[in-house]
This record gives C-alpha cells, sequence and structure tokens, in this order.
C-alpha cells in the first residue's frame, strides 16, 4: 500500500518566479528541472535533496491550455518546523508575506504568502 505523500503540485503564473521565491527566499533545493515538451518543463522543489516529498510548479495557463477543465486553484498546504519562532523571524527577515504568529490550544502556527499571493500555514511539530 501507500506509504508516503510523494508530489504536491502548486499551480503557480510564473514558474521561474515561483522557482525564486521557493529557492531564494524559502531556502528550498531544485530537485529536478527537466523539459517535458514545447514550452513546458517539470520542476519539482523541496526542503532539502534528501526530503522525499516535494512540491511540482506547474504553470496556470499551461494546464488550462491542456485540460480547460483543470481547477487549478490553490491547495491548502500545512508546512512544519520544529521552531516556530526562528522561521517566523527568519520569513519576516526575507521580506516574505507573513502574518501575525498565532499561540493556540492546539499548536502554534503562522500565515505566508507565496509569490502569487497563495496561503500557506506554518505549524509547529515536534519531530
Amino acid at each position: 500500500m501507500i506509504n508516503k505523500i510523494g508530489k504536491i503540485t502548486l499551480y503557480v503564473n510564473n514558474q521561474e518566479e515561483a522557482k525564486e521565491f521557493w529557492t531564494n527566499k524559502m531556502g528550498f533545493v531544485v530537485k529536478l528541472e527537466q523539459p517535458m515538451g514545447p514550452n513546458m518543463k517539470w520542476l519539482e522543489v523541496g526542503p532539502s535533496a534528501e526530503e522525499f516529498t516535494s512540491f511540482v510548479l506547474y504553470e496556470k495557463q499551461l494546464m488550462k491550455s491542456q485540460n480547460p477543465e483543470a481547477n487549478v486553484s490553490h491547495p491548502n498546504i500545512i508546512l512544519s518546523t520544529s521552531d516556530i519562532q526562528s522561521t517566523y523571524d527568519e520569513m519576516k527577515a526575507k521580506d516574505i508575506k507573513v502574518e501575525e504568529l498565532m499561540i493556540m490550544p492546539y499548536g502554534k502556527m503562522f500565515v505566508f504568502k507565496d509569490q502569487d499571493n497563495n496561503d500557506y500555514l506554518v505549524r509547529e511539530d515536534k519531530y
């Protein structure tokens, strides 16, 4: 049976802008980048080379041209950190749009926005 979550597709307006955001601002690495036809490429980023799960950055307009019925709305994604305060401070220092740090009975978390103004949640997890 299935034992890992492999890849999560993020539909973006521009792959190069998304690559810049995820690698230079978020500190992710490019795990795979290769052509997949004319004017298209497969682009995966992840927190490290060793991390199995990655984001596939796929341009919205290309997907819509291939499949007009495709839902390219943004998925709800929760990223994890073991030190929420340091992560929050680092992201603010890199001029990433972050909302207020929330301290709730069920955990600490905050929302940030990517280059296309999509929302992500970062949550502190002990691992």
